[in-house]
C-alpha cells in the first residue's frame, strides 16, 4: 500500500501531478485544491488513496493524490456514500476545501452542495446525513479547526439563504459566502438580509 509520494515535480495540470520518486513517474489524479496548492514547486508530496477497479477487460488501477492527509480522508469519507462515485467525489473537493466541506456538512447546507456540478438534492441530503457524525469521529474537523456545532438552529435560513444567493450574484464564491454569512447571522441572528450582505461585503475574500 502506497502511503504517500514525494520527488520532484515533472508535470502538472488542475487534475494531473506526475511525480519522479527514484527514476518512476508517479501519476496521480488531484483535486483544484491539492493543484492550487503544490503549483510552483519543484518538490513535493503527495498522500495516495490506491483505486482499483476490477472489472475484466476495463480493469484499472488509480493513484488519486492529496496535498493533505484532511483531504484523503474527506475524499474517502465521500466515496463512502452511495452515489458519489471518484470522479464525483474529487469534483466536491475541487469545489470546497476541506474546511468548507466540513461546514457545509455540519451545517446541513444542502443548497451549497448542490452548487457542486453533479450533485442532485438527494445526494446532498445523503452525504450530509451519512457524513455528519463521521467527519467529528474521524477528527478531521478538529484537525481542520472546524466547529461542528451545527448553527442551523440560530440563524435565520430565509435571511441566509437570500444573502448567499444576491453574493453569489454579485459574483462571490457560494462556499466563502456561506462561511461569512452564518457567521454574521450566529452572532447578530436578528439582522436584516441588507444589513447582512453590507457586512459580508466586507469579510468576504
Amino acid at each position: 500500500m502506497i502511503e504517500y509520494v514525494k520527488g520532484e515535480l515533472v508535470e502538472l495540470s488542475p487534475t494531473l501531478a506526475v511525480i519522479e520518486a527514484h527514476g518512476v513517474g508517479y501519476a496521480l489524479s488531484i483535486s483544484l485544491n491539492s493543484y492550487t496548492a503544490i503549483q510552483g514547486k519543484k518538490e513535493t508530496k503527495l498522500f495516495v488513496h490506491e483505486a482499483i477497479s476490477a472489472g475484466g477487460r476495463d480493469d484499472s488501477y488509480t493513484l488519486y493524490g492529496f496535498s493533505s492527509k484532511q483531504e484523503r480522508s474527506l475524499y474517502r469519507l465521500l466515496i463512502t456514500v452511495s452515489g458519489v462515485g471518484a470522479n464525483t467525489a474529487r469534483m466536491i473537493l475541487s469545489s470546497l476545501s476541506p474546511a468548507e466541506l466540513c461546514n457545509v456538512i455540519a451545517n446541513g447546507d444542502e443548497k451549497m452542495l448542490k452548487t457542486v456540478k453533479g450533485i442532485g438534492l438527494r445526494t446532498a441530503q445523503r452525504i450530509i446525513v451519512d457524513l455528519k457524525d463521521k467527519i467529528v469521529q474521524s477528527g478531521v474537523a478538529e484537525q481542520l479547526h472546524v466547529s461542528t456545532v451545527s448553527s442551523t438552529s440560530t440563524v435565520n435560513a430565509e435571511v441566509k439563504d437570500e444573502a448567499i444567493g444576491a453574493l453569489t450574484m454579485l459574483g462571490f464564491s457560494p462556499a466563502p459566502s456561506s462561511k461569512v454569512v452564518i457567521s454574521i447571522l450566529t452572532e447578530q441572528p436578528d439582522l436584516p438580509v441588507e444589513a447582512v450582505i453590507k457586512l459580508a461585503l466586507k469579510q468576504i475574500k
